[in-house]
């Protein structure tokens, strides 16, 4: 504290002066940057069918919820597309059918080929035991090896209609597999022919009107989100160092109350033309202004480094000379001149990092003319 110097009877060798102590305080300092306010949804709404805009049900400024419907493309082409699909489909379920109606027949085939083929053996068995007989015939065991060998081939060849008709029910259940894909994506493009909004939010612009074709992906609206807002600011490389993820500061509009919000991101990419870095906020608007904007600048106060204890002397205690920074210190009824190192200014203080002592008396006032050694008088000297 400051102490002022009273007049006092004093020899003309007492010199009047002011005196301060030198003093540990807490340092937390900040600085300003201006920020603006972001939306964290923002996009263009866009379409996912092609047709002609048949509805647009929004204007400019224009509040949405999720799921509202903003634009109707025509519905006719994407109907039709739908009920050829299902048409499809059918046809593929048909052909399973028949496809499966043949493989039945055709193991019953098998069935039967097996079974002459079971005879023609037995007779040829039968006719070739009795070859020491009379009643043998090689003539007749010919006809049998004969039929044998025709009940082989049909056995063969009913087999290999089996595999054929396993082999049509095989295609037959991809093109059901395809005709049901097909059937769903038509459906979907059905449903698409309502363009809806993707996020709660405003229109703020209208890209496309009623009778305009669209692509698929043109844009029909543009969408942002007003009420899931935080800060962005520009944030000098230098001073991010004191910046941490969920670290506090303090943020205000032109007027209003001071609000608290936290550093949510801290960017990758730097300017190289400003030297800056990009920082998300997280920030608590409640019982601030209610009509926010994205765009809207906002005042943001961010530390410079991390909070600590500091040494402190006054500023009007410094005086320079050739050999450096001093400071008179009072000593007794005396004041010696000290050489001092200075840090930071804060306020009308300078951070002292060595040469100085808490509690030490500084010459604030009258050190001008001083001289080391020379009796002095202050308020409150005992």
């Amino acid at each position: 504290m400051t102490v002022a110097a009273t007049p006092a009877r004093a020899q003309s060798e007492v010199t009047l002066v002011e005196v301060d102590a030198v003093i540990r305080e807490p340092l937390n300092q900040t600085f300003t940057v201006i920020g603006r306010l972001v939306a964290r949804q923002r996009g263009d709404v866009a379409a996912r069918v092609a047709g002609p805009v048949a509805e647009l049900r929004v204007q400019i400024g224009d509040r949405v919820r999720l799921g509202d419907v903003i634009a109707l493309i025509d519905r006719k082409r994407p109907a039709w597309r739908r009920d050829v699909a299902a048409a499809e489909a059918l046809e593929s379920k048909a052909s399973l059918a028949n496809a499966e109606a043949r493989h039945a027949m055709a193991q019953a085939g098998v069935a039967r080929a097996e079974a002459r083929l079971a005879l023609a053996r037995q007779a040829f068995a039968r006719l070739d035991r009795l070859r020491a007989s009379a009643a043998f015939s090689q003539a007749r065991l010919d006809d049998l090896e004969q039929e044998t060998a025709v009940a082989i081939s049909a056995v063969d060849f009913a087999r290999a209609e089996v595999q054929e008709a396993l082999s049509l029910i095989d295609q037959n259940q991809a093109r059901i597999a395809r005709s049901h894909a097909n059937l769903a994506i038509a459906i979907d493009d059905l449903k698409d022919t309502a363009v809806r909004a993707p996020f709660d939010g405003v229109v703020t612009l209208r890209q496309t009107e009623v009778g305009a074709y669209l692509e698929v992906g043109a844009t029909v609206v543009t969408l942002v989100n007003d009420r899931d807002i935080e800060i962005e600011a520009d944030v000098p490389y230098d001073r991010l160092g004191a910046l941490r993820a969920d670290a506090e500061i303090r943020f205000r509009f032109d007027k209003g109350p001071w609000g608290r919000a936290s550093v949510r991101a801290i960017g990758v990419e730097e300017n190289p033309r400003t030297r800056t870095r990009s920082v998300r906020f997280s920030a608590d608007f409640d019982g601030m202004a209610t009509n926010l904007a994205a765009g809207q600048s906002v005042f943001l106060t961010l530390p410079i480094g991390p909070p600590r204890d500091i040494l402190s002397v006054h500023k009007d205690a410094i005086t320079r000379g050739v050999d450096g920074v001093a400071v008179f210190v009072v000593n007794g009824d005396g004041a010696e001149r000290r050489l001092v190192t200075l840090g930071e200014a804060i306020g009308n203080r300078f951070e002292v990092l060595d040469g100085l002592e808490p509690g030490d008396l500084v010459v604030v006032r009258g050190n001008e003319r001083l001289r080391p050694g020379q009796t002095i008088q202050y308020e409150g000297q005992s």
